[in-house]
């Protein structure tokens, strides 16, 4: 990674937004109530810094427990459709109907079944983050090329040989797609589930400073969420690197190189 040009260009992006949403705050002359300056916020998460440390736990532990289950059903449900085209024919439309469904609509039905607490929050994550990675992962599958299975075969190789040796690697760099994807909206759907279900976590800590009219920790609840997304991001992203080596340098060499012209 080229860190200059990878991380100075937003680096200085953001720290211009943070200066100018200063400067707003100051000359517009309004409240703290309607926009709080960036002191404002990082002063209102100082006083609450202890509510914030465990309601980041909550939810960072909501967040990792829905993101396993989302990780392991979405692949599994991946595997099953690219092993038995049936199950692709079944499955593969109702994923895609699954994703119209309104999911702050079956938040209350959650809590009629589970009750509040952490329980509906965890679902919520699930049901935010196994569609991404199924799909991605289902892609990734039958994007194999067909030409080293026809070679495998002829050399006698079984199914699940092909599939381990070939089918899986060229999935991976869809499956990190998706799960980038997924851990993006992940702390998201994890403050989503707390503000419904009464979990106490960042989300409840919004709810509860909205109520209280304490804009600047509404903002504070933001940021922190935003934070979390992005190092989760970053985090996928680094070990995509680490497990693909390949792929990134391919795509670097064809980033500099172009397409040609012949």
């Amino acid at each position: 990674m080229n860190w200059r040009r990878d991380i100075v260009p937003p680096t200085a992006l953001i720290a211009i937004l943070i200066i100018g949403w200063y400067f707003v705050a100051k000359v517009s002359g309004l409240s703290s109530f309607i926009l709080p300056t960036p002191l404002d916020v990082i002063q209102a998460g100082w006083e609450t810094r202890a509510l914030l440390l465990n309601a980041i736990g909550t939810t960072l532990l909501a967040t990792g427990i829905g993101l396993v289950l989302a990780l392991t059903a979405g692949i599994g449900i991946a595997a099953l459709v690219d092993f038995w085209p049936l199950a692709h024919r079944a499955l593969y439309p109702i994923l895609v109907v699954s994703q119209t469904i309104q999911i702050l609509a079956i938040a209350p039905i959650l809590i009629i079944w589970f009750g509040f607490g952490v329980t509906p929050t965890i679902l919520i994550v699930v049901l935010f983050c196994f569609f991404p990675l199924a799909i991605s992962t289902a892609d990734g599958l039958t994007s194999s090329d067909p030409e080293l299975i026809a070679l495998l075969r002829a050399m006698g190789a079984k199914k699940r040989q092909i599939w381990r040796m070939v089918r899986l690697p060229s999935a991976l760099p869809s499956f990190f797609s998706g799960l980038r994807l997924a851990v993006t909206y992940s702390v998201v759907a994890a403050t989503i589930g707390e503000w419904v279900g009464g979990s106490p976590g960042l989300g409840l800590y919004m709810l509860k400073s909205k109520n209280a009219l304490a804009t600047d920790q509404v903002f504070v609840a933001m940021f922190i969420t935003s934070l979390l997304s992005v190092t989760l991001f970053m985090t996928v992203y680094g070990i995509e690197r680490l497990t693909l080596p390949w792929y990134h340098s391919t795509q670097r060499t064809e980033q500099w190189e172009g397409p040609g012209i012949y």
